[in-house]
């Protein structure tokens, strides 16, 4: 058989559940647009060789709230009241495609801004990068083939088959990842090193939740399910974008800290972390040489009466 029952987005929703999911749609977007706020003011706190992760996760953050703001007025407006409680109509669909349009993007973006903590460079930093922002966009475009576009997301076989297509990229981007961040971890000082590996692992551990999701649509359907999709997103996309984002907004102030320290870069200001001091200000040498040839200055006179 190869019809499956129903959509997540085709199945009513009780007045209790269409308030959690769209409590949980708001919270999300407003966590991604304090974050976004954050990161514009705090930029500067990070060396230009770490800031490419900073722009990162303003894109990733400005993508996500953009994304939500789709998804809460497709929530909105894809949903009818009834006596019954809540149902869907033609414009539902969307509170699952745009997620996977804003995957599409942040996602590989996710990808970018571990990479470039990580120090590496040159070639190999082209490669890599290449390699896991392509995994990244494939794993999510067959993900969305099978889960939304096929059958409208309702063909058991299509599911499963492009599930699995994108489960062989999602491996890909683990392998990638997870090497990268290990051939440079002992080029990083011990406190940089630790907050990479929980920057790392935070990521690889919250990416499961998207496969799991995926899941519950092959396997179940109902109200109690579509809620519990949406809100398995939602806190996932939180922790991947936001928590994800501050870890490594850590770990790449405090490798700013230790190339002032070592005389490696220059930073205007000092560099303080939790309200501890790991830098000083490191700024360029300053050559105050006067050529001889140098016209002096002029002086104001006032003329007094």
């Amino acid at each position: 058989m190869n019809q499956y029952e129903t959509a997540p987005w085709t199945v009513a929703l009780t007045p209790a559940q269409h308030e959690l999911v769209y409590y949980a749609l708001v919270m999300a977007a407003l966590a991604l647009l304090a974050h976004f706020l954050r990161s514009v003011t705090t930029r500067n706190e990070v060396g230009p060789r770490y800031r490419p992760a900073v722009i990162a996760s303003l894109c990733i953050t400005a993508i996500a709230f953009v994304s939500y703001v789709a998804v809460i007025l497709d929530f909105r407006f894809g949903y009818d009241a009834t006596a019954g409680g809540w149902v869907p109509n033609e414009a539902a669909v969307g509170t699952f495609s745009s997620r996977y349009m804003d995957w599409s993007v942040t996602v590989p973006l996710l990808c970018v801004e571990l990479l470039v903590v990580t120090g590496i460079a040159g070639a190999a930093a082209r490669r890599t990068r290449f390699i896991a922002m392509a995994s990244a966009f494939l794993m999510i475009f067959t993900g969305y083939l099978g889960g939304v576009v096929i059958d409208g997301g309702e063909n058991r076989v299509a599911l499963i088959t492009w599930g699995l297509i994108s489960t062989v990229f999602f491996v890909v981007l683990y392998v990638v990842l997870i090497r990268a961040v290990r051939q440079h971890l002992g080029e990083l000082s011990n406190e940089a090193g630790r907050s990479l590996v929980n920057a790392t692992l935070l990521l690889l551990t919250v990416w499961l939740v998207y496969p799991l999701v995926y899941l519950i649509q092959i396997v179940a359907s109902g109200g109690e399910w579509t809620t519990t999709m949406h809100l398995a997103l939602c806190a996932a996309d939180i922790i991947a974008k936001v928590g994800f984002g501050a870890l490594v907004h850590k770990v790449a102030k405090v490798r700013t800290a230790d190339d002032a320290r070592a005389g490696l870069d220059i930073h205007p200001e000092s560099t303080w972390i939790s309200s501890i001091k790991k830098a000083d200000a490191a700024l360029p040498p300053v050559h105050a040489t006067v050529s001889q040839s140098s016209p002096s200055p002029r002086r104001s006179f006032v003329r007094r009466g």
